[in-house]
């Protein structure tokens, strides 16, 4: 870290930050190389606002970095204070923060420039909005690319059918998420249930109580005397 330190150009980045604040409206801004440290150690060790604020107070290297000529026990800045600077710098400002640490690490003989020719980006963790490609959904994006199709080359359809194929599309969808819904719905039969070994075990119990009194009065009726 303290290498890093004396190989930033801080002034070029004092400059270019600089006309992003107003000498004589607001309250003073925070101090550029305080800020631009920060965000350095941020994104090489991963951490949030607030795990980098508090690393910062126990850790004198990062101190160093800092521009700081005495050991600090306070925090120096509330970690809120990073995501407003991060909004007033915007994209430039993190492309110049960049730029300066790939050349201050091309300096240390940290990377070699033959690292820099070639960028790998991974997108494991990158949300997809992917739908999953039914027929239903097919046919009805071949119709909509047809129509398309037809509109560009000046022909005249006498239906598009887009409010039939969007009405039809959501029946479709409503049909197959039904059967899934039914199938969380119905009771499980367990181990301990004979009937679910064999089907002659289960106990014939009358459903209601009218099916209970009319089976009552045909077992009495048969059992009187002619």
């Amino acid at each position: 870290m303290v290498k890093l330190a004396q190989r930033v150009d801080w002034a070029r980045l004092e400059e270019t930050f600089g006309a992003l604040y107003c000498d004589d409206n607001g309250a003073p801004g925070r101090c550029t190389r305080l800020m631009v440290a920060l965000h350095y150690l941020k994104f090489t060790f991963d951490l949030s606002d607030e795990d980098v604020v508090a690393g910062w107070v126990e850790n004198p290297y990062w101190q160093v970095l800092s521009g700081m000529k005495h050991f600090e026990h306070r925090r120096p800045i509330d970690p809120s204070s990073m995501t407003y600077w991060r909004k007033r710098v915007g994209q430039a400002g993190a492309k110049a923060m960049l730029k300066e640490t790939i050349a201050a690490d091309l300096a240390l003989k940290a990377i070699k420039p033959s690292q820099l020719a070639r960028v790998n980006v991974d997108t494991t963790v990158q949300e997809k909005h992917v739908r999953f490609p039914t027929d239903a959904r097919l046919y009805n994006r071949a119709r909509e690319r047809l129509v398309k199709a037809a509109e560009r080359r000046g022909i005249k359809l006498r239906q598009n059918y887009r409010r039939v194929g969007k009405r039809l599309l959501l029946g479709v969808n409503r049909t197959m998420r039904a059967p899934a819904q039914a199938s969380r719905t119905l009771p499980q039969e367990t181990e301990d249930d004979p009937g679910a070994r064999d089907p002659r075990h289960r106990s014939q119990v009358p459903a209601t109580r009218r099916e209970a009194l009319k089976s009552n009065g045909k077992r009495q009726k048969h059992s009187r005397p002619r």
